[in-house]
């Protein structure tokens, strides 16, 4: 299998995989698609709303906001978004304020609401991990691809959470965790673990080397020493 990247602009990329089988390349884009762990807001708590929105209507505006979600981003990330906001202004996704530095909006100048005089806006939000088989909020990008003869190609589009490229690594990854499942429920060891031990072995037994050549080296020094002072006494008798 060989990749070509063709086009990359933005958040989206296009690349051929050459001697790449259809099967295989359907289940990448269902998994890209579906299983790839996003972070997206949740709940909100309005404590004061006196736009002309009302709270429903912001809060499943704000979930659709995306959010940077950084790799290895643990299942009981719990991030917490504020926002207090007075009029007359236009509210931004960069308006609200996360706890996390890494985890932030994404895009910040996607429009919340728009205030008018002595209107006022203070919600918290909270932000949870999820996948796109939960919610459509909760995906990561687009994945599509065509095929022609054993080349195929593929077109991935990130909502921005993420590179797009990283959409289909994260994929891979998720595939890549299922199938170890798999070994382990039928009694196979992953060839991960196994390969662990040898390279401990071979790094241990590097470093053994040295040791055993420094003992070789001081036995034959002192044989020579030995052979050497016999010599000395006889030129002092004479």
């Amino acid at each position: 299998m060989k990749l070509i990247l063709d086009k990359k602009h933005g958040n989206r990329i296009e690349f051929l995989a050459k001697s790449f089988d259809t099967t295989m390349a359907n289940m990448l884009r269902r998994y890209s698609t579906s299983r790839v762990p996003v972070m997206a807001i949740e709940e909100v708590v309005f404590y004061d709303n006196t736009s002309a929105f009302w709270d429903e209507y912001i809060a499943h505006r704000l979930g659709l906001m995306p959010l940077l979600t950084p790799e290895h981003t643990p299942e009981s990330a719990d991030v917490l978004f504020s926002l207090d906001a007075e009029g007359p202004k236009t509210i931004y996704a960069s308006d609200l304020v996360s706890v996390d530095k890494d985890i932030t909006m994404a895009k910040g100048n996607i429009v919340v609401a728009t205030l008018g005089p002595n209107q006022h806006l203070r919600l918290e939000a909270k932000a949870v991990l999820g996948t796109g088989r939960k919610h459509a909020k909760y995906q990561a990008g687009l994945v599509g691809y065509g095929a022609k003869d054993s080349d195929v190609t593929f077109v991935v589009e990130s909502f921005f959470q993420m590179e797009p490229a990283d959409v289909l690594l994260r994929g891979c990854d998720v595939i890549e965790h299922d199938i170890e499942i798999i070994e382990e429920a039928l009694g196979k060891k992953s060839e991960k673990k196994k390969k662990a031990p040898k390279e401990k072995a071979s790094k241990k037994k590097a470093k053994e080397e040295p040791e055993e050549k420094t003992e070789e080296a001081e036995e034959k020094s002192s044989k020579k020493k030995a052979k050497e002072e016999p010599s000395e006494a006889e030129d002092k008798k004479e």
